[in-house]
């Protein structure tokens, strides 16, 4: 797999280069802000990018708007924003129009190489991968009419577990439950939220995307 690295400070750059190199990655590039971000992406196509949300010059947004565009623009290069802090409404910017293809985690999570290279796997798979703690913000501030509220408790559960980025047999593991159990689980809450199968839709990224609407 083939990756480029964007951060502002030099130390957490290295770090996360180092860090993907000894799980076996190829860094083929690292960059201090988006404009030259994108101008790596477009010059050595990877496979995915991980990005720091907040870069120069104004140290806000600036690496959620450059995810958005290397997506748009590179639709095979998968996007990992990270972020220092929790927040839902960075996420849903991220996200809510289509959120195959990208990730948004914590900073302190991915000091874990396995949870950095699992997101990067399923990314650039076409799924998405969503920090846990925003899974748990985004359940609380569901609306009382969202789909979601046809959910029953186990559902909600392994819809956020999906959220997460984990798989079958990942969330049989988290929940204690058989695979079989996650997969009868799944095909209902599908059926709830009006998720007809389909070869060309990914059925876990729709679902996903109640999870972030408003």
């Amino acid at each position: 797999m083939r990756v480029v690295v964007a951060d502002d400070v030099l130390l957490i750059r290295s770090g996360l280069t180092l860090l993907l190199r000894d799980s076996g990655v190829q860094v083929v590039g690292e960059s201090a802000d988006a404009p030259s971000l994108l101008r790596m992406v477009a010059l050595e196509k990877p496979d995915a990018a991980v990005v720091d949300i907040r870069m120069p010059p104004t140290h806000t947004d600036e690496g959620l708007v450059a995810a958005r565009q290397i997506r748009d623009r590179h639709p095979g290069t998968a996007v990992i924003v990270l972020s220092q802090h929790l927040d839902p409404q960075y996420a849903r910017r991220l996200l809510a129009d289509q959120p195959a293809g990208l990730g948004y985690l914590l900073k302190e999570r991915v000091t874990d190489g396995d949870i950095l290279l699992d997101a990067l796997h399923r990314t650039t798979s076409g799924e998405c991968v969503i920090d846990p703690g925003i899974v748990t913000r985004l359940l609380r501030r569901q609306p009382a009419n969202s789909p979601l509220a046809r959910l029953t408790d186990r559902e909600l559960q392994i819809l956020a577990a999906m959220a997460e980025g984990r798989s079958n047999s990942g969330i049989a593991a988290t929940l204690g439950i058989s695979e079989r159990t996650v997969e009868s689980a799944c095909a209902q809450l599908f059926r709830k939220l009006d998720l007809e199968p389909d070869p060309d839709l990914n059925r876990r990224v729709l679902a996903v995307l109640h999870l972030l609407r408003p």
